[in-house]
């Protein structure tokens, strides 16, 4: 039920609307967001996107701004870290595991990039929520 409520709505979306919904109704970007959100960890360029989206680079590009709000490859790094805090939050896998399943070579670059969006380490991050 839900689902079919979530398809109804999108339907009826007004031309002009931006956000993560609109972006799914738009064939070519439901497209590549599907595949973001299917393989985060999957070293995505913007040039795999376009292609699988069917568009040119600069069409993609401008397309996935105007509906999204923000550029393919930062929403890329903001659905890693959402993925990566998922991962923290619900188990005890090392924190260098949490970051080659989203997508980083090494735990470094991981924690640079999670203390970057989140103001604090991964491992930090994961005891603050296991208090609370």
């Amino acid at each position: 039920m839900f689902i079919d409520a979530l398809r109804r709505y999108l339907e009826c979306l007004p031309v002009g609307s931006t956000g993560w919904l609109a972006g799914l109704r738009n064939a070519q970007i439901g497209r590549a967001l599907a595949l973001i959100h299917r393989a985060p960890a999957r070293p995505w360029t913007i040039d795999d996107l376009a292609r699988a989206a069917g568009l040119s680079r600069s069409v993609f590009c401008d397309r996935f701004l105007r509906l999204l709000g923000q550029p393919p490859m930062q929403y890329l790094a903001r659905w890693r870290m959402e993925a990566a805090a998922g991962l923290l939050r619900g188990g005890q896998a090392p924190v260098a595991s949490v970051a080659l399943e989203v997508g980083y070579e090494s735990e470094a670059a991981f924690a640079r990039a999670f203390k970057r969006e989140t103001g604090t380490s991964p491992a930090r991050w994961r005891r603050m929520q296991h208090a609370s």
